[in-house]
């Protein structure tokens, strides 16, 4: 999915490329969500790129063509992936922004405005959402009564902020706090890491960071959102402390184009570093995650397994033969049309 607009960043043309690059950005955010967009999409895609249609004439062929072909029960999300990829397009594409809370409440109204009834909505209800990073645990999420307060006083400390006479350590160390702190409102019931990142590239932007790697969030969307999780996650009885040494490098690549590895299984809370007789650990880690994936998206490919956790493909289809050889997991269907069914948690 990833390759699809590699020949318009190679090429160079201005133009395209950076509409590629904003193309790409927007499709590879919607891994945070385990989702996956179209062919259709793509080939809508690449006539934008290449000046055919505009971003409005895209976004009126996407809704026409899930008004032609109507999904029931889609459990990819395929027509969410489709139009939040467009959208967010759409957005980074514009030259505008106002660093406020009603920006924020515009953005995830702009991306899901038809797709979730509470569209630029505060939630009014709590939430907990178990992650596989956790071992299936939940960060505590501000609560429904206080969000509008929290979200307002969050704001107001960064426009107080003053990034001069920092380092570039500390100003990503800043920049890494108030994106963690603005994520764990968690001010939306659903979208609420695809809107923070795209909030966070706008507000980069404003910041003076033009040429950020948006590879980052194109490739690696899936560990910005592990980052956030670990960040803002503790639990002393077991010795885990809050961990935003992830979310710090992430930022690092993205803005000083420094070179830290990214794997997802670091962050999981019982990862051990492979060393000696530690392997097994790591290995038993891997086995548990490659799991989780399918249980969160019994659709999910080989391949996607190896990207989302920085696995090679061989070592990816191992694991998943070793869930099928213990009576874990089983495949129904073909590998390209399939789904998997889990046997046994």
């Amino acid at each position: 999915m990833m390759d699809n607009f590699e020949e318009y960043l190679r090429q160079g043309e201005p133009n395209k490329a950076d509409k590629a690059q904003v193309w790409k950005t927007a499709i590879g955010l919607q891994q945070v969500d385990g989702l996956k967009p179209s062919d259709y999409l793509i080939e809508t895609a690449r006539q934008n790129i290449e000046g055919d249609i505009t971003i409005e004439e895209v976004k009126q062929r996407i809704d026409s063509y899930y008004k032609q072909h109507p999904i029931k029960n889609d459990e990819t999300r395929t027509e969410e992936a489709d139009k939040v990829s467009a959208r967010i397009t759409e957005i980074l594409s514009e030259k505008t922004f106002t660093f406020s809370p009603v920006e924020y409440l515009t953005i995830h109204r702009r991306l899901f405005q038809g797709i979730y009834s509470h569209a630029g909505k505060i939630r009014d209800y709590n939430i907990t959402k178990h992650e596989w990073v956790l071992n299936g645990e939940t960060v505590l999420y501000a609560s429904a009564e206080s969000l509008k307060a929290t979200l307002e006083y969050d704001f107001q400390q960064e426009k107080k902020f003053r990034y001069s006479g920092l380092s570039q350590q500390e100003i990503v160390e800043h920049i890494a706090q108030f994106i963690s702190y603005l994520w764990q409102i968690h001010i939306f019931g659903e979208g609420n890491t695809r809107t923070t990142a795209v909030f966070l590239i706008k507000y980069l932007r404003k910041l003076g960071f033009k040429e950020v790697n948006n590879d980052l969030f194109a490739e690696d969307s899936w560990y910005f959102r592990n980052a956030l999780v670990r960040s803002n996650y503790e639990d002393l009885s077991k010795s885990i402390h809050k961990a935003d040494k992830y979310l710090i490098r992430f930022l690092l690549n993205l803005l000083y184009q420094e070179n830290h590895l990214l794997k997802n299984r670091e962050m999981h809370v019982h990862y051990v570093p492979p060393v000696n007789d530690t392997v097994k650990t790591q290995n038993d880690t891997v086995n548990d995650t490659v799991f989780y994936l399918i249980k969160q998206n019994n659709k999910i490919t080989a391949t996607e397994i190896s990207e989302r956790l920085n696995i090679s493909l061989s070592t990816a289809k191992r694991k998943i033969k070793g869930l099928k050889e213990k009576g874990i997991v089983e495949r129904i269907g073909s590998d390209k049309t399939g789904y998997w069914k889990i046997i046994e948690q």
